[in-house]
């Protein structure tokens, strides 16, 4: 595979997983109604809900620094997988008839950022591979 194939295949795993971490966010601070309910159900409303905003803004922003990527997507998989295990245990699959997909798109967000996480091992500094 050539380098620039490489690397556009690269950026586009970033972008996903930067995308499925911002879109949560905006609807976090606008205060969305399912955002709204889903913090409820949790008994996290309001600070939950902007608490983790924030962080999701900053794993979206980390995963666009070359040498800090893999801080974004560990926070992102932190995130999902906090998230996966919400819809499990309190939540449900499916929230407000949606049809599974804010589970499903948190499935897909924590599988790209555990792809990224292991593609940049190299750079984290405290493993020494």
């Amino acid at each position: 595979m050539p380098p620039y194939e490489k690397h556009l295949i690269h950026y586009t795993e970033h972008y996903r997983c930067s995308n499925f971490t911002y879109k949560p966010f905006v609807l976090s601070f606008l205060a969305h109604p399912d955002s709204v309910y889903i913090f409820t159900k949790v008994g996290m409303e309001p600070w939950g809900r902007i608490g983790i905003g924030v962080l999701e803004l900053i794993a979206s922003i980390l995963l666009f620094l070359p040498k800090k990527i893999w801080l974004g997507s560990g926070l992102a998989a932190g995130l999902m997988a906090g998230a996966v295990m919400m819809h499990l245990t309190m939540i449900g699959i499916e929230v407000k008839g949606d049809g599974g997909k804010l589970f499903y798109t948190a499935i897909i967000t924590l599988i790209l950022s555990l792809i990224i996480l292991w593609s940049k091992k190299k750079d984290i500094p405290f493993l020494n591979l």
